[in-house]
């Protein structure tokens, strides 16, 4: 069996590769304007700055109906069509229960932020 690492992006070239590729991204654990502080909020208002597509897939504020201006989606799976990547705000604990639905969601790339690693994970969806 080959080492799974092998499938994991951490050259620079590769990432750039893989940005300009992607036009669709599915934020997971993203937060609201009212949280416009946190990383989770303005990393991916740069990245929408950006031109690339954001789909807000919060897992808190059930209150929230559009954040960014886009339809917030509950799970991945309830997204209606598909994204090229999916950029991962959860702590690494809260991350397992949600890797059926990135399996399913089949996207090109799952991107876990500075700071958030699941080995684990990274092992199954590699």
């Amino acid at each position: 069996m080959s080492d799974w690492r092998a499938n994991l992006i951490d050259d620079d070239a590769e990432l750039a590769v893989i940005l300009h590729e992607t036009t669709r991204i599915a934020v997971l654990g993203m937060k609201t304007e009212a949280q416009a502080g946190q990383p989770a909020f303005y990393v991916p208002r740069y990245m929408a700055e950006a031109g690339y597509e954001i789909v807000p897939v919060p897992v808190y504020y059930p209150e929230v109906y559009e954040i960014l201006g886009e339809p917030v989606y509950r799970k991945l799976a309830e997204i209606p069509d598909p994204v090229d990547m999916v950029n991962l705000f959860r702590r690494p604990h809260h991350i397992p229960p949600h890797v059926p639905d990135l399996l399913a969601a089949r996207p090109r790339a799952v991107w876990m932020q500075l700071g958030i690693s699941h080995d684990e994970v990274a092992e199954t969806l590699a």
